[in-house]
């Protein structure tokens, strides 16, 4: 943790101070005072730079926790891992929303091929199986950190891309491009853990907690125009939606 941060707490404020300290460092984290992969002090020092008693700091780095702002990992201590990107539940693509939000981002094509549909591919893609689709698997960072592993299936009569363009925009940019004239999707919002290979694209502990997204987007004629499994850092990721009665 940077020596040089100070943070002034208002002892007669109404404001519980584990809430001034953890508004302080969130506003330190979001400016880039405290960048991502900054190690903190354990609660213990920082009770003491404070002139905090260890409970009130344990609560400041428990809602910091709780809001994605850092990490507590065993045998490394807490670390910040960043501003997690939050994104409304509407028909937009990930690139898109990035973009709006100014983020430096990053697309890196693993691979894409042309594959027999599966069975649960075609189904979602009202194709028959074994008909041949786009299979197109890319790992989307953020400031230069993984963020998504994102899995897509097109078929060919809808849209064909290449490595450069898909590296270079994001999927539904080209998508309507093409001609697509998107009207809905059906998605589903879930949750998994990492395995090896996942942990390693994504930065992450293999084991550690995933978002997951499946989408299958509809044209204005209610065609299945491509569906997508994508993955999600947990610490970086999560879906806001408002609700109303």
């Amino acid at each position: 943790m940077s020596d040089q941060l100070e943070i002034t707490l208002d002892r007669s404020s109404p404001v519980p101070l584990y809430h001034q300290v953890a508004s302080a460092l969130e506003q330190a984290i979001r400016d880039g005072t405290l960048p991502p992969e900054t190690k903190l002090e354990n609660e213990i020092d920082l009770a003491k730079r404070f002139n905090l008693s260890r409970p009130t700091m344990r609560q400041a780095m428990d809602q910091l926790v709780r809001d994605g702002l850092v990490v507590r990992r065993r045998g490394v201590g807490t670390q910040v891992v960043g501003a997690p990107v939050r994104r409304n539940l509407r028909l937009s693509s990930l690139y898109d929303d990035l973009q709006t939000e100014g983020a430096v981002q990053r697309t890196e094509v693993l691979s894409l091929e042309r594959v027999p549909a599966s069975a649960d591919v075609a189904e979602r893609l009202q194709l028959r199986v074994g008909e041949e689709v786009q299979h197109v698997v890319r790992l989307r960072s953020v400031d230069e950190r993984p963020l998504a592993l994102m899995e897509n299936w097109v078929p060919p009569h809808v849209a064909e891309f290449s490595r450069e363009t898909l590296a270079a925009g994001g999927l539904y940019n080209l998508l309507r491009t093409a001609g697509v004239d998107f009207r809905m999707a059906h998605q589903r919002v879930g949750a998994d853990v990492a395995d090896a290979r996942q942990a390693k694209l994504l930065g992450v502990e293999t084991g550690d907690p995933l978002v997951t997204m499946d989408r299958t987007a509809l044209d204005s004629g209610g065609r299945a125009v491509e569906c997508g499994h994508h993955l999600y850092r947990a610490d970086r990721y999560s879906f806001d939606t408002t609700l109303v009665n």
